[in-house]
């Protein structure tokens, strides 16, 4: 029945963007990562999309758990933080049923996170890999062009940013990005002191991850 309402969900969400309120999740999981690794990038990227994509995100956006049944409310998860992640049995079993089930998950590794992820999305669909997404995907060539893929905001360790995907019948049901830092540059200017040009960068980068889950 969760699988049945959250499709409807996803469904009616497209029809319209500026017709139906929606809201963003972020999740928060256990193994001691800093899943609460933001301050107002989730409020920003809503006010951008509301703003060019004529949508209608609430700016409050929910946490919720990864084994809650809460999760089937929210069309659209982000993910992120710089440490461990664990999942238990049941965890990934519920978010691999939202996910098969219709929802998305944008995961950035906000530099740490990234082995521990890959791990628990293993977890979650040990059938499948994390392919990466080429600059011809069209996550890239939504309202914004990013010719050479995902921007990087951040250096880590001086090596390109790269995006992958979870693939489900042809369908993109998680984005992770690594080595991009893309939601720091979502935050107002003075929480990392990113240039304006970079924060308008990774806010469209932003919005073409947000319109293409809700329209792909």
């Amino acid at each position: 029945m969760k699988k049945i309402l959250l499709c409807l969900f996803l469904f009616a969400a497209t029809q319209s963007f500026a017709q139906r309120t929606v809201k963003l999740a972020l999740v928060k999981y256990n193994g001691g990562g800093d899943w609460y690794a933001v301050v107002d990038a989730m409020q920003n990227l809503a006010n951008y999309c509301n703003e060019q994509l004529n949508m209608n995100i609430d700016k409050n956006y929910s946490t919720v758990e990864v084994g809650s049944a809460e999760l089937f409310n929210y069309p659209f998860l982000f993910m992120t933080g710089h440490g461990n992640i664990v999942f238990s049995d049941a965890e990934a079993a519920n978010l691999r049923n939202y996910l098969l089930g219709g929802g998305f998950l944008f995961a950035d590794d906000d530099y740490g996170m990234g082995p521990y992820f890959k791990v628990a999305i293993k977890k979650v669909f040990p059938d499948k890999e994390l392919v990466e997404l080429p600059y011809q995907h069209p996550v890239y060539h939504q309202k914004y062009d990013f010719k050479n893929g995902i921007p990087k905001v951040h250096e880590h360790d001086k090596k390109p940013p790269v995006t992958y995907a979870i693939l489900h019948e042809g369908r993109v049901v998680c984005i992770y990005a690594e080595e991009s830092n893309i939601s720091d540059g979502w935050e107002s200017t003075e929480v990392h002191n990113d240039t304006e040009a970079m924060r308008r960068l990774s806010l469209q980068m932003g919005a073409n991850i947000v319109q293409f889950a809700f329209t792909q």
